[in-house]
């Protein structure tokens, strides 16, 4: 609790709520969907405040296809592994024996209910100076020319315009149970021998977050 309290940069007064906030449905009957319901709203009200004062002259359409490419379940489980967030859950032992403190949906879950707890335990301005620390990498990355384009377009655009091969992705490991399954795929450029991975609930999921990793790794070059 004290090192995932100094990641987050909040010392909660009320550390019930904390608590709360990292027991899954599956450890007991307080659980943290409904402050999972609570963080899923101010996360999206202050992600919409970040892109309306961001991109002062796009349209609602373009500022929802933004908003959405910062709030999906993929975003929230990168910033949940960030804060080393699955280490500090509580689950049943159905998940914990089939990985669930890695599955993307527990930890996207788990990180709007940490959001959720801190908005009641600390107040409004609180919540929304760590929700733009949280996502000021992502923000900052955001643009009107790639807005409603996914990674895997963004992916092979970039690359067709140097007039390099097109990425490879291939799935090397699948778990969980068959209704909550988890695919692991490689995204792989052959040309300068980069390689990024990703996880998701489907193989499109997995992909995407594959080459969107590989978008990221590409700035870095």
């Amino acid at each position: 609790m004290d090192r995932l309290e100094r990641a987050v940069g909040h010392v909660f007064a009320r550390p019930e709520l904390l608590d709360q906030a990292l027991t899954h449905r599956s450890a007991g009957a307080v659980n943290n969907e409904r402050l999972e319901f609570l963080g899923d709203a101010l996360i999206g009200l202050l992600i919409a405040e970040a892109l309306w004062e961001r991109f002062p002259q796009a349209d609602e359409g373009t500022l929802s296809r933004l908003r959405a490419s910062l709030v999906k379940r993929e975003s929230l489980a990168a910033l949940a592994r960030g804060l080393n967030l699955g280490d500090a859950l509580r689950l049943g032992t159905g998940e914990v024996r089939t990985g669930g403190y890695a599955r993307d949906s527990i930890l996207a879950d788990a990180m709007e209910a940490l959001l959720g707890a801190v908005y009641l335990d600390a107040g409004f301005e609180t919540t929304r100076g760590l929700v733009r620390r949280l996502f000021a990498a992502g923000i900052g990355q955001t643009s009107l020319e790639r807005s409603g384009k996914d990674p895997k377009t963004r992916l092979q655009e970039w690359l067709q315009a140097r007039h390099r091969p097109l990425p490879e992705y291939q799935v090397v490991a699948t778990g969980g149970d068959q209704h909550a399954q988890t695919f692991i795929v490689t995204c792989t450029l052959n040309d300068v021998d980069l390689i990024t991975q990703a996880d998701g609930t489907t193989r499109r999921r997995a992909e995407q977050g594959a080459a969107q990793a590989m978008l990221e790794q590409l700035d870095d070059v």
